[in-house]
């Protein structure tokens, strides 16, 4: 029997939604093998971050190369990074083990409105992670974030994909949900624009959703599958497990689906012939 093997570097939430959780959920569910790194314990749920507590960067490093000397990943998803220091040491690793397929998610702020990088860091994590990413995963205040445009229109979201591909030397997926209306993605990519519909699901439980989108890429990627399909999979997975509505939680709920118990319902989400359609099983 292989599996696919993927690394997950990324902030733990205690709630199980987001984070390490979320990501780890999301590669069993698409048939790989999820592995971890943790950067950060945060106390957390579905209304808010209570506290932070960060991994020293040297232990860290310890845990990827632990991971990679061992079982080497086939994909990489970063996502929350709290400081310098820990950004200089993935930065580290993925040059020294030499790591394929890396996506970054560049976690700056939760779902709830709370930061989850140290302002200083962002320029630490532009400079020397984004480089590395095969493709990087902004929405749009990210992307404001990083690029200080506003960005209103399709036409503004393709000059904000263009602008951070350019300057970064990657791919960029310009995450939609946040705009008024469609809920389409942007790849840019080779530079070529590539506009990825999506259909609004109206729900509260959108805890976690970057962290599920961009595991899910990593894991297409790591199974074989080309950027552009990677991201057209992993976007159809998250929008089945959002029309799932798990309602769990008083906050922004959840979106990663694994079951209730043995006897009661439980989603799958398909991998073969009728991918990413659901299954109700009794």
């Amino acid at each position: 029997m292989t599996i696919a093997p993927i690394l997950t570097i990324a902030g733990s939430d205690s709630s199980g939604g987001a984070g390490i959780q979320a990501d780890l959920k999301t590669m069993t569910m698409l048939g790989c093998f999820g592995m971890s790194a943790i950067t950060a314990l945060t106390a957390q749920n579905t209304t808010g971050v209570r506290e932070i507590c960060p991994v020293p960067a040297a232990f860290l490093e310890q845990q990827i190369a632990a991971v990679c000397e061992d079982i080497p990943p086939l994909a990489v998803k970063i996502g929350m990074v709290y400081d310098i220091p820990q950004i200089h040491a993935i930065a580290a690793a993925v040059r020294k083990y030499e790591l394929p397929h890396v996506v970054v998610d560049p976690v700056m702020v939760a779902t709830s409105g709370d930061a989850l990088l140290r302002s200083q860091a962002q320029t630490a994590l532009t400079q020397e992670l984004f480089p590395l990413a095969e493709v990087i995963t902004p929405n749009l205040p990210e992307a404001r974030q990083l690029t200080g445009m506003e960005i209103t229109s399709p036409a503004e979201m393709e000059q904000a994909a263009g602008t951070l591909a350019e300057r970064y030397r990657t791919a960029v997926l310009l995450k939609g949900g946040h705009s008024v209306g469609s809920c389409n993605d942007l790849l840019c990519a080779d530079g070529e624009m590539i506009w990825i519909s999506g259909e609004r699901i109206v729900t509260n439980n959108t805890h976690g959703t970057g962290c599920t989108l961009s595991s899910a890429i990593a894991a297409n990627l790591a199974k074989g599958f080309c950027l552009e399909d990677s991201v057209d999979r992993a976007k159809a997975y998250l929008s089945g497990a959002l029309a799932a509505m798990l309602d769990l939680g008083r906050g922004s709920g959840k979106n990663v689906i694994v079951g209730k118990n043995s006897v009661d319902l439980v989603i799958v989400f398909d991998d073969g012939v009728s991918e990413h359609t659901l299954r109700k099983i009794h």
